[in-house]
């Protein structure tokens, strides 16, 4: 705890060494990716909402639940760090809603992952069964139990907050930026996180590796499709890279503590504004770029989508033109 209030503190004083000029720059410079790949996360979750086949598909539900948690993630993120480059200090309780909301969605990614991997592992190894096993409502029920498993950990969290003597604080304003690092309040609170973490992804590496495993014995049996074990194959291949993405989000608060003992402040910021960037904005946008461009079925509809506003401007300067 007392590593995580160092990286914090450097956070904070650290912030103070940069101008106006640089913070809008470091702040343009994570907006614009964040800007862009909602815009793409949007539009991806537009676009399975659009058709039939895709609202029908236990594949594409799971898979808009997943763009949904993503989503959800980088937004959060984000706000929270234009806060503390805008040097806004939050109140405990308003911090610790924004935290949780964040800690929530960034724990359904993995678990999704998952159930999308034991789907796609039904359909090659027992394709007659699949139509059987999932079906909508059993996909429904799966989303239910992934966001329950992860909200009844936000729970517990909570409940450890609570032990807290806040009635002690002077004023329940933070003095310090809204961060996760910021509310690991007390031993107890801090153990129980990494606890949860490591055991959802090595339940979930586990999980996938044995679907793919399962993938790999099936696409050499005669009677299984082997384009569609290959297709599987690779997409399981993709969900333990997904994974490890949402893993390097939880390395992020370690890295930066063993970093702040090693460099000065001012470069401590920056690294963290980069490595910001490629461990939380990039993976949330990886999903619908992945399914986005490999899925044939996605593809044409994504592409419509995105592409259907520049046609739009470019008719509408032609008018102008005339």
């Amino acid at each position: 705890m007392l590593s995580a209030n160092l990286s914090l503190n450097n956070v904070t004083a650290g912030a103070q060494y940069q101008g106006l000029l640089e913070r809008l720059l470091f702040s343009s410079v994570t907006s614009v990716p964040c800007c862009i790949f909602f815009f793409i996360n949007v539009t991806m979750l537009f676009t399975l909402r659009s058709k039939a086949v895709f609202r029908e598909s236990s594949r594409y539900i799971l898979l808009y639940n997943l763009l949904v948690a993503d989503t959800m993630q980088m937004t959060l993120s984000q706000l929270m760090y234009l806060l503390a480059v805008c040097r806004t200090r939050l109140s405990y309780p308003v911090c610790g809603l924004l935290v949780m909301l964040a800690k929530l969605t960034n724990e359904v990614s993995p678990l999704t992952l998952v159930v999308m991997s034991l789907e796609r592992y039904v359909a090659v190894c027992q394709p007659l069964r699949h139509a059987t096993i999932i079906t909508i409502t059993n996909t429904a029920l799966a989303i239910i139990v992934v966001w329950a498993i992860s909200s009844l950990n936000i729970l517990v969290r909570v409940l450890l907050l609570l032990d807290f003597p806040f009635e002690d604080l002077d004023t329940l304003q933070m003095k310090d930026f809204c961060s996760d690092i910021a509310m690991l309040i007390g031993l107890v609170s801090d153990d129980h996180d990494k606890a949860y973490t490591c055991f959802v992804f090595v339940s979930a590496t586990v999980v996938i590796t044995c679907t793919y495993i399962g993938v790999m014995v099936a696409a050499r049996s005669a009677s299984t499709d082997k384009a569609s074990a290959r297709k599987a194959r690779n997409t399981l291949l993709l969900h333990l890279v997904q994974l490890g993405l949402s893993l390097s989000s939880t390395l992020y608060n370690p890295i930066l503590t063993a970093v702040s003992r090693s460099v000065q402040r001012l470069v401590f910021v920056r690294l963290q504004n980069v490595l910001y960037v490629c461990i939380f904005i990039f993976p949330r946008c990886l999903s619908s770029l992945i399914y986005g461009i490999r899925d044939k079925t996605i593809r044409p509809a994504l592409m419509f989508y995105l592409c259907c506003r520049l046609k739009v401007l470019q008719v509408n300067t032609k008018v102008s033109a005339l």
